[in-house]
């Protein structure tokens, strides 16, 4: 089920957010926290119900786990050796799902052989539940998470907001809120404070996103079906692939938040103006924060991290990124797209640390310099985003190859596959995210996220800060009213398939 479906935004929202009310009033938490677990069960189901077996004995295997692993950590054992079998059973059922076929392929490209698995359907939102549970049990055998009870665990797990494509949370940031009792009491100031993040962002995701999404389709898609492509229809699909992507995750991810805000339920920031960042250390910090951090706590940190010297600094930062490329989807593009990402965090470590060392005077104004380096690197990202976009390493090379004049050229006469009148679109969303504030920031006065990770609002009043004001919630109506006159047009969002 879409966020930006009208069986989710009339039916589905509404009766399950009205039963947990009713409930959380007349008959206390239990009753309420079940209800919200039988629904997110619904909402997982409604895409194949053959999966929700799956998703629940995920589930019940990994809560066992949880108290074995927690008993041996509380008799005084280490509880390595279950921790070890129990991430390694999740890795190969999520290898098995996402990776069996694509180890196939390869194995039959390289042996000349004719093996085949059959035809094997990725079940939705597996990379994030499957890491999400993960976290759990690193997190019990460090003594972080101490209590135990099933009903909690189905309903951390299994969440809607977040359980199809994150944010990846850990247990200690939800589900000490489940426990406080105004949890349970409704407030109106939660309802609107999530329902205007949810709209900004549907708006995100209906308008924007998936208007841009033709665009950049006519490339990806229909490139392939032309011998060579214009300099300018690479470069204008890859900018409408860059901020498809943009708007579309940066859209579930308001949703999201606004969908758990409307529970008095408040998610980690998973997203905050990556485009603005001024080096690719940056955009990583920025750009899917959540599953940065599980990458740096639970892969780049456990390999050694910066511990071990200057080169193996690097070499775990690239091999982290290649990891979290091959996260991505089963394709050697997603591999080199995570490769060129840790290669680009080495080459930027190693620049910050010599230039750290010396100290030289200002070249260029503090506002060049920084448009300049938010330039290279938006670039940067650009490039990223082929490699990760294309359907084949050929594709990429051939779109990259245009996109810089190298290689062949189109012969004359052959007609531009962008229409002219999208540049001014293209130019127009780069001004979006480079000048106007993000969603944590206009909302930052209302505690949308923790308070460990929420932008400090400004002590003079700014002209984009939201409040409860008549003409705030005008404009958030009309948002909202805009995006459902698109939904007949809206498509899945993009992390869907990944």
């Amino acid at each position: 089920m879409l966020f930006s479906s009208h069986i989710f935004l009339f039916l589905f929202l509404p009766l399950t957010l009205g039963t947990f009310c009713l409930l959380s009033r007349y008959f206390g938490p239990k009753p309420a926290k079940a209800s919200l677990t039988l629904a997110s069960l619904f909402f997982y189901g409604w895409w194949s119900p053959i999966y929700t077996l799956l998703i629940v004995a995920s589930m019940l295997v990994n809560f066992t786990f949880g108290r074995r692993i927690g008993a041996e950590v509380k008799a005084g054992r280490s509880g390595m050796g279950w921790l070890t079998f129990a991430v390694t059973a999740n890795l190969l059922l999520l290898g098995y799902f996402k990776y069996a076929n694509f180890f196939v392929t390869n194995v039959n490209a390289v042996f000349g052989t004719h093996w085949s698995l059959g035809q094997i359907i990725l079940p939705l939102g597996i990379s994030f539940f499957t890491f999400t549970q993960i976290a759990y049990l690193v997190d019990v055998r460090r003594g972080v998470v101490c209590e135990y009870d099933l009903g909690d665990f189905l309903l951390f797990i299994t969440f809607f907001p977040h359980l199809i494509a994150g944010p990846i949370i850990h247990h200690k940031e939800m589900m000490p809120q489940f426990r406080e009792p105004k949890t349970y009491r409704f407030d109106w100031n939660n309802l609107a404070v999530g329902l205007a993040i949810f709209s900004v962002g549907l708006f995100k995701k209906a308008v924007i996103a998936d208007r841009i999404s033709a665009s950049s389709g006519r490339i990806f898609d229909l490139g392939a079906t032309v011998p060579a492509l214009h300099t300018h229809d690479a470069w204008g699909g890859a900018l409408a692939y860059t901020f498809q992507l943009y708007f579309d995750f940066s859209g579930y991810s308001d949703m999201a938040i606004g969908l758990s805000r409307m529970f008095g339920i408040v998610l980690p920031l998973n997203f905050t103006s990556p485009y603005k960042s001024a080096n690719i250390t940056e955009f990583w910090r920025r750009w899917h924060m959540t599953l940065s951090r599980f990458l740096r706590d639970y892969l780049y940190i456990p390999l050694g991290g910066n511990r071990h010297g200057e080169g193996r600094r690097y070499v775990n930062l690239v091999l982290t990124m290649l990891i979290g490329g091959f996260w991505h989807g089963a394709s050697w593009t997603f591999a080199v797209w995570g490769a060129f990402h840790g290669a680009c965090l080495a080459v930027n470590h190693v620049w910050l640390g010599f230039w750290k060392k010396r100290a030289r005077p200002a070249l260029l104004p503090s506002w060049l310099a920084g448009g300049i380096a938010r330039l290279f690197t938006f670039v940067l990202i650009v490039i990223g985003w082929v490699l990760f976009r294309a359907q084949d390493l050929h594709f990429a090379q051939k779109v990259l190859s245009a996109m810089f004049g190298v290689g062949a050229s189109p012969t004359p006469g052959t007609p531009a596959l962008l229409k002219v009148n999208v540049w001014p679109w293209l130019a127009g969303l780069l001004a979006f995210v480079w000048l106007l504030p993000n969603t944590a920031e206009i909302f930052c006065r209302h505690q949308p996220y923790p308070d460990s990770v929420k932008p400090e609002p400004d002590a003079k009043p700014k002209w984009f800060h939201w409040d409860m004001t008549t003409a705030r919630a005008i404009g958030c109506a009309a948002l909202l009213g805009i995006a459902i006159l698109s939904l007949s047009k809206t498509g899945e969002f993009l992390y869907y398939n990944f």
